[in-house]
């Protein structure tokens, strides 16, 4: 993922940069190249336009390089964290578990008593909302567990 983004943004950098490299874009009317002197009889100077196309074009080369660099690295980083996956995955759902159990230890005791008052009270909304909230994350807790238990005995 990370090789793709920087292989797409070497990419449009490069082709920024040639962009620039060439010069302001000419009205449509405009000739394509300006008049320039010639050179001197014998020297090998390069028109300005040459040098710009030779810039853009070492660029551009310099920023596949790198594209094709960050795909080694991303593949190999891959291939040295695939182990590891199947391992944190199962670690995370159990990890999330926990987190979605915490709230049904918070809210038993509220339960409890909301129970208790229940046959002396005529406002039950309190009971229904802690018996929802428990019930809820209740099973987003169980099923993690599940989920992770049935991942480990895969395999």
């Amino acid at each position: 993922m990370i090789g793709r983004v920087l292989g797409v943004g070497v990419r449009v950098v490069g082709r920024m940069a040639g962009q620039l490299l060439e010069g302001p874009a000419q009205p449509a009317g405009a000739p394509s190249h300006a008049p320039q002197a010639s050179p001197v009889a014998g020297s090998h100077a390069q028109s300005p336009n040459d040098q710009n196309r030779a810039a853009a074009h070492a660029t551009i080369q310099a920023g596949q390089s790198l594209g094709h660099t960050g795909r080694s690295v991303s593949r190999g980083v891959g291939g040295f964290l695939r182990p590891f996956r199947r391992v944190g995955s199962i670690l995370w759902l159990e990890v999330t578990g926990v987190f979605f159990l915490l709230p049904v230890v918070v809210f038993a005791p509220s339960l409890g008593r909301e129970i208790q008052a229940y046959p002396h009270t005529a406002d039950h909304r309190t009971l229904w909302a802690t018996t929802g909230v428990v019930a809820v994350f209740l099973y987003l807790g169980v099923s993690s567990f599940w989920r992770a238990h049935r991942r480990s005995k895969r395999s």
